[in-house]
């Protein structure tokens, strides 16, 4: 029997000039914890882009080097990139197989990207992924209607929120950082 992998919580923001994203650090493997501290979460284009994953890590990497080669491929055009993936995710025969999803920012825009095919720009500049990706989604819409937090606030606390109500997630969070 296959046993379903729940990875991890992911929550970016772009707010007020800047843009953040965030990534709890629990693996887990059934009901087990099998990783407290890992990293889900990268700068791309020299820091200009940000992404996160959620899913399968072997299959998020692929995913993650095959972004940075539409990147390459495209001269850091983050839109064309991003619907490039998505085409070649959803076509390809070995790569729609692969079971993660990912979120991209960049100064300004912010997108969720899927093995359907799937690309989307929310309207809110607020993305969220992964097992408590409602729960952060949630928190952060909040603190940016109702504080004055900056963008890395934002996520941080909005996967502080998911941590504590989502089992899959926990509170050993990275968070990385672009100015405008």
């Amino acid at each position: 029997m296959k046993r379903k992998i729940r990875s991890t919580t992911i929550c970016g923001v772009i707010h007020n000039g800047q843009a953040a994203i965030g990534g709890d650090g629990q693996v887990t493997l059934g009901n087990a914890v099998v990783k407290h501290n890992s990293l889900k979460i990268r700068k791309l284009l020299g820091g200009k882009v940000l992404c996160g994953f959620a899913g399968s890590a072997a299959d998020a990497f692929t995913l993650l080097n095959r972004f940075e080669e539409k990147l390459e491929q495209y001269s850091g055009n983050v839109a064309r990139a991003v619907v490039e993936l998505a085409k070649d995710w959803r076509t390809d025969k070995y790569l729609r197989r692969l079971e993660a999803m990912m979120s991209i920012l960049s100064s300004d825009k912010a997108y969720i990207v899927s093995g359907t095919g799937d690309v989307i720009e929310p309207d809110d500049n607020i993305v969220a992924i992964g097992s408590g990706g409602m729960y952060a989604l949630a928190a952060a819409k909040m603190l940016i209607k109702y504080t004055d937090l900056s963008a890395a606030e934002i996520v941080r606390e909005s996967l502080k929120t998911a941590s504590e109500i989502c089992i899959y997630t926990n509170d050993k969070i990275n968070v990385e950082v672009i100015e405008n």
